[in-house]
């Protein structure tokens, strides 16, 4: 659900990362790409970030330089010899790559889902999962699936074409869901999941299901008692975990190879800035990431 997140797909976005379903955008397919201008063939700017980024997708990103992928941003200059981060922003919508990464505007999509051709992955910085969302207190304690009993007959807020809604209809629940909208524009209307955690606290929903990283920003945004529980014992359906990377352009394979370097000598800064999102992460045998 946000910057290309599972809960933005069709990119793998992953999120829209982040997120869709899978966080990608279905932008129109990368035409071949002769050699650049570089010693290694490649137009990446080196004296300057170029990020290609929505200017207002909280808690990804926004042109204030608020989002966690801005500061990952400015973590990612400081480290490959960057003197500034530049922007090319462009809505979260179908053609975001064609129109940014593709026409050589910018040079990192710095929130992409694992395994979408559109662009190339580096490797993964961070995971994270889709989340059960409810009040504390009110029934659903306990609740850890998708396919728990408990959740039958339950008005429950999903975002549209996202992963969890074939879980949900493998499941029955879709008949009693509540559906929020995928594609809209946030720089005119509010984030769908912050308006989902706003319906889930005045008891419009029951519960939701959202993409971790929105719906931590969100929570934490609330000030509520909300349960924040990773969807990782589906067994039907779509799975609910994915691996986001940065995404750079198919030819500039020198330019992956510097931000894999960044990846791994500051990885631990890097779940900083995310945890002070309240950003679920999960390593590669599902357990929470903490520090």
């Amino acid at each position: 659900m946000g910057s290309r997140s599972p809960n933005s797909r069709p990119n793998s976005r992953i999120a829209s990362l982040a997120a869709a379903a899978l966080l990608a955008l279905a932008a129109a397919s990368i035409p071949a790409q002769g050699a650049g201008l570089g010693a290694a063939g490649e137009l990446v700017d080196p004296d300057v970030l170029r990020v290609c980024a929505d200017p207002s997708n909280m808690p990804f990103s926004d042109k204030s330089g608020q989002g966690f992928e801005n500061k990952i941003a400015e973590l990612v200059a400081q480290n490959t010899g960057r003197k500034s981060v530049a922007y090319t922003w462009f809505p979260a919508v179908i053609g975001f790559v064609r129109n940014t990464l593709t026409a050589h505007r910018c040079d990192v999509i710095i929130g992409y889902a694992q395994g979408d051709e559109v662009v190339q992955n580096t490797n993964a910085y961070y995971r994270s999962s889709y989340v059960l969302i409810y009040k504390k207190g009110g029934g659903l304690d306990g609740v850890d699936s998708i396919e728990d009993p408990k959740l039958a007959g339950k008005k429950i807020g999903v975002v549209q074409n996202t992963p969890p809604t074939a879980n949900m209809a493998a499941n029955q629940l879709l008949r009693t869901a509540k559906i929020y909208p995928l594609m809209i524009d946030t720089r005119l209307l509010p984030s769908m999941g912050e308006v989902m955690i706003k319906d889930l606290n005045a008891g419009t929903i029951d519960a939701a299901v959202l993409w971790g990283p929105m719906a931590g920003y969100y929570v934490k945004q609330s000030g509520a008692d909300l349960a924040v529980v990773p969807l990782l014992k589906e067994k039907t359906g779509q799975r609910m975990a994915y691996r986001i990377t940065m995404g750079v352009r198919p030819s500039d394979q020198e330019w992956k190879r510097t931000l894999n370097k960044v990846i791994r000598e500051h990885q631990a800064e890097i779940n900083k800035i995310l945890l002070d999102y309240n950003v679920p992460l999960i390593d590669e045998h599902d357990n929470p990431i903490t520090q």
